[in-house]
């Protein structure tokens, strides 16, 4: 029998219908990922790293945190964005359809929770 030695939290969340311009503004993406990290605790490691790409003008944007990541993919073209956070503790939740609606014009945000678990090394190695 395998018991927890440890376990963190990841959100996945899909967000659709949003408004375009708002998926191609990196002063829009960074006030979410800037709320997160305010209201949740968390720790970044540095700046968050942002990539445009050049037809499309979507954004790839990954937040190194000390709890672990927060990155954020943009589809303009689509209208919509995918956010994943993965915490190493557990946390509070956070209003992501609230959130997403109102500073994206997120239509329809579908969110995902997931106990990440694994053995103790002791365990692993048994």
């Amino acid at each position: 029998m395998v018991t927890l030695g440890g376990y963190g939290v990841e959100w996945i969340v899909d967000a659709s219908g949003c408004t375009p311009a708002r998926l191609t503004d990196r002063r829009a993406l960074d006030g979410v990922f800037a709320s997160v990290v305010e209201a949740l605790g968390l720790h970044p490691v540095g700046r968050a790293s942002w990539h445009r790409f050049p037809v499309t003008r979507g954004l790839t944007g990954l937040l190194m945190l000390k709890e672990s990541h927060l990155a954020c993919h943009t589809f303009p073209e689509f209208g919509g964005a995918c956010f994943n956070l993965y915490c190493c503790r557990p946390r509070p939740a956070w209003p992501w359809r609230e959130e997403l609606e109102s500073r994206l014009g997120a239509a329809r945000v579908v969110l995902r929770t997931l106990r990440r678990s694994y053995a103790s090394p002791r365990e692993a190695s048994a």
